[in-house]
């Protein structure tokens, strides 16, 4: 049955064609008119294939887009060691009182992030399975977008610090297995607005996803 709908969805146009061709024989339609009505349905079934392609293409990114989502909800924030705020915690360890103020505003902040992130990842889910994704596609990419940009502030930060004082070589290790996970999204989210850009509207370049530095070195206080 499934066979049989694809067809018909897909071939309806050269099959009418070959349809009125054989009744315009049959009939002794004139050319001219034989070949106008050809000619129209074959453009129509071409405009209508091409805007079908494109909406699968669509509909295979919007997917992709609500897997990069629902990763970066789960490797990158709440109780994910993958966290870049479970790496911030660990400078509790680190015999410094200023990195103690930062990382408790950081932990501060962690709570209002993850708030966001579940409720984007939500809302998301919920306009999934209602049919709605689609409609809302510009304003979940920049969203997304916007988190990421967000939590990578805080990537950053991090980053400078650990360049200026001494961590734990535990910390340091963490921080730089998390950056290799971390760009590896990126990454992919650069190629799937890259995609998007080429169906959708949207004013978001993919270099503006900021890929994370990694630590070399010890440094001393």
């Amino acid at each position: 049955m499934n066979t049989l709908k694809t067809i018909v969805s897909w071939g309806w146009s050269p099959i009418l064609i070959t349809s009125l061709a054989v009744v315009g024989v049959i009939y002794e339609w004139e050319i001219w008119t034989v070949a106008l009505v050809l000619g129209v349905i074959l453009v129509i079934g071409l405009v209508v294939a091409v805007v079908r392609v494109k909406e699968r293409r669509l509909e295979l990114l919007l997917i992709r887009l609500r897997q990069l989502a629902g990763y970066f909800s789960r490797r990158f924030t709440g109780s994910s060691s993958l966290s870049i705020f479970a790496i911030i915690d660990t400078l509790f360890n680190v015999d410094n009182p200023q990195l103690w103020d930062w990382a408790r505003a950081c932990d501060m902040s962690e709570r209002i992030f993850d708030t966001w992130c579940d409720s984007f990842i939500s809302r998301l889910e919920s306009d999934t399975r209602t049919g709605r994704f689609g409609v809302y596609l510009r304003s979940y990419l920049d969203e997304l977008w916007l988190m990421n940009n967000h939590y990578y502030d805080f990537i950053q930060q991090f980053y400078e610090i650990a360049e200026r004082v001494e961590i734990p070589p535990a910390t340091r290790d963490q921080y730089n297995r998390f950056v290799v996970e971390y760009n590896t999204f990126v990454q992919n989210f650069r190629d799937n607005i890259a995609e998007l850009k080429t169906v959708a509207r949207t004013e978001i370049e993919p270099p503006s996803v900021k890929l994370a530095s990694e630590l070399s070195g010890v440094k001393s206080r």
